[in-house]
């Protein structure tokens, strides 16, 4: 009954977010210095032209791999870690990407990253949801701030737990309804780092384990747990992508997020995508200033709705057969995306209609408005 329930009110917030609007209660987000609009060049397009390669077998049958002793696969990332964390739930925290919050502290340990518009305001800026496994290991993480009706849509999927301060109530109080929403907000360490108070929460050791026992949530996956994600390719089969004839070269990808206009360049030699924004690079001040970075990249086309005159916005993020890439080895594809309700994981397909394999390590995801999805430059 509970799963019925839970099917039952997803349908339900969907209907009430199309009503009308309310006073929003969180405080308004701090205006930033107009940053210059990404140019899109004549000479790189968003779908550049498919260089040939040599197709590569591909094996849908293989076994997994064999974990060492005493380790298993983190769900989120095919990584090996302690056996003891298998049923683990991660956490999803909800961290504030204003160039004021800089520098992050703890995102470079995390799993998966995503980024999406937080309000059509500041040029849209963008927020980060961050998913860490291995909770218990976290020093520093954040700084954290709200969370949006997007985001209690999305990491439901993961059967995590949301980390967050707060929120534009009207709206996301329609999804705090969901049996299966679970959250922490407003609970986390303060370190006095000279900024407003605003910027100065932080997910510090103990604080989640803490957090646990004060809302007596389960620390292991519960019954709203869905399963597995993504089909990790193989260590000594990694997925290069040239069995695909459309695939094509990607060694820089530049995001239409005007705020802080971000791009990730390959490193060959390290076999992943470096993160940049702001014309910088993205470091972590919490990990020896190292830069973050990801092995995979999935960019999907969402649709997006300006809630009131204040700013708020959502997606859609529960769509079927929507346009997307994906980006690995330095070489993109082109995907589609569908997810069914808050509950179920996105899945991503390849132009033949099979789930693609992705390969093991940290996966970045961004929502693209789709009226900004022609703005995404390749090269």
């Amino acid at each position: 009954m509970k799963k019925l329930y839970a099917v039952l009110a997803i349908g339900l917030a969907g209907a009430l977010m199309l009503a009308g609007c309310g006073k929003e209660e969180e405080a308004a987000e701090e205006p930033a210095a107009e940053q210059p609009a990404m140019v899109v060049t004549d000479t790189v397009a968003p779908q550049p032209e498919a260089v040939a390669e040599t197709p590569a077998p591909v094996v849908d049958d293989e076994e997994p791999d064999t974990p060492p002793d005493g380790m298993c696969a983190n769900q989120l990332t095919g990584e090996w870690i302690d056996a003891s964390l298998k049923d683990q739930r991660p956490i999803a925290v909800m961290v504030d990407d204003e160039r004021t919050a800089l520098p992050h502290f703890g995102i470079s340990t995390s799993d998966i990253m995503y980024e999406m518009v937080n309000s059509t305001m500041n040029e849209g800026v963008t927020r980060f949801m961050v998913m860490v496994k291995d909770w218990g290991s976290i020093k520093q993480l954040g700084s954290i701030r709200s969370t949006r009706p997007t985001n209690l849509q999305i990491f439901p999927e993961w059967n995590a737990v949301l980390c967050h301060d707060g929120g534009p109530e009207v709206w996301n109080s329609i999804f705090y309804k969901n049996v299966f929403v679970e959250r922490f907000s407003g609970t986390f360490s303060r370190v006095d780092n000279g900024k407003a108070r605003e910027f100065t929460e932080y997910v510090l050791s103990g604080d989640v384990e803490k957090n646990f026992k004060s809302k007596g949530y389960s620390t292991t996956y519960n019954e709203y747990y869905m399963g597995d994600h993504y089909k990790f390719a193989r260590r000594d089969n990694p997925n290069m992508l040239t069995q695909y004839p459309d695939s094509v070269e990607c060694k820089k990808i530049t995001l239409p997020f005007h705020h802080n206009n971000p791009w990730l360049e390959y490193d060959e030699a390290e076999g992943v995508y470096k993160y940049f924004q702001y014309g910088q690079k993205e470091i972590d001040a919490g990990n020896g200033n190292k830069q973050i970075a990801f092995k995979n990249l999935l960019i999907q086309n969402a649709r997006m709705k300006q809630l009131d005159d204040h700013g708020y916005m959502m997606y859609y993020p529960s769509e079927l057969d929507r346009d997307g890439y994906y980006i690995t080895n330095g070489r993109a594809i082109r995907v589609s995306w569908q997810k069914n309700n808050d509950l179920d994981p996105t899945r991503y397909f390849d132009s033949n209609g099979n789930e693609i394999k992705i390969n093991v390590g940290k996966t970045y995801i961004a929502l693209i408005p789709e009226k900004e999805w022609g703005n995404i430059v390749i090269e």
